[in-house]
């Protein structure tokens, strides 16, 4: 069983790199599964619903990432540095309005994905959890990632805050991420920051709103898997899955860090043309193997 944690090690690196780079966990995980499949169980039914669990809860461990970098403009509570306090003395004073205002733009933000995920998530993962769609997002976001910057090349941002990100922003940043709910591969931060970019918000701003606005759905997301999968947690399987969410976590914290510092000077084009390179070794692969096996 030695390996199988290595190999949880390698999945959570994975998660957390690839999660908040505009890349695609979901394609990411798809490929590497392919090479060291995850092995918990002698029942093939067991093992494939536990990875199916595994590359959703996993997740759980980078949003901890985002919770510890962003906390100070996470948490509405406190009289400490309370620019914008409910009431200037009293309980009021430990309510920051601004930061509860912020969470209310994620809420409405989070709609669209909420609703649509609940309804659809077992017919999304029966019919679009696959390969070929995983890779046709990759390159149609990859495509668009391309084009949405060339497009913004010369323009100046309209919104440069999160304080002046409106609901109506927030709504239609929250209808890109359905897009990304829907057709795995695309990629929830991708996806997100594209929207962003469309209607005028800043990189940075963009990047920092899709941290907060995945920690209720990503949070929602594991909630609901851990609750749909019946499958029984041995010592080993929770072992495995910590190990996994403990690895993502310390590699989030890097690769946040980093991107909020890359794009304060460079665009998302790379992120774009890597998309591209890597949905096609996704097609080519797995059309390979479709051959050999025909």
């Amino acid at each position: 069983m030695i390996i199988e944690f290595i190999k949880s090690i390698i999945l959570g690196i994975v998660e957390g790199i690839t999660e908040w780079l505009p890349v695609s966990s979901t394609g990411h995980l798809i490929l590497v599964n392919e090479f060291l499949k995850l092995n918990v169980s002698g029942d093939s039914n067991v093992n494939d619903s536990f990875i199916e669990m595994f590359d959703v809860v996993i997740q759980l461990g980078a949003i901890m990432a985002v919770v510890l970098i962003f906390w100070k403009k996470l948490f509405p509570f406190g009289k400490k540095n309370n620019a914008h306090p409910l009431k200037p003395e009293g309980f009021g004073a430990y309510i920051k309005t601004d930061i509860f205002v912020m969470w209310f733009k994620v809420l409405a933000a989070c709609i669209p994905a909420a609703v649509i995920g609940l309804i659809l998530d077992d017919w999304i993962d029966e019919h679009f959890y696959n390969p070929w769609v995983v890779a046709i997002a990759l390159i149609v976001f990859g495509v668009a990632f391309i084009v949405v910057e060339s497009r913004n090349k010369n323009k100046r941002a309209k919104v440069n805050s999160i304080d002046n990100l409106t609901y109506k922003a927030a709504f239609i940043i929250g209808m890109f991420q359905l897009i990304a709910a829907l057709f795995p591969g695309t990629s929830r931060s991708g996806a997100t920051i594209v929207g962003a970019l469309l209607i005028g918000i800043s990189r940075t701003v963009a990047a920092e709103f899709t941290f907060y606005l995945a920690v209720p759905v990503m949070f929602g997301a594991s909630l609901l898997k851990l609750l749909k999968y019946d499958g029984g947690f041995t010592g080993i399987q929770l072992g495995i899955l910590g190990v996994g969410m403990i690895t993502a976590f310390i590699v989030s914290v890097f690769v946040i860090k980093f991107l909020m510092d890359y794009i304060k000077k460079h665009d998302f084009k790379a992120f774009g043309w890597y998309r591209i390179i890597l949905g096609g070794l996704v097609l080519i692969y797995f059309g390979a193997m479709r051959f050999i096996n025909s």
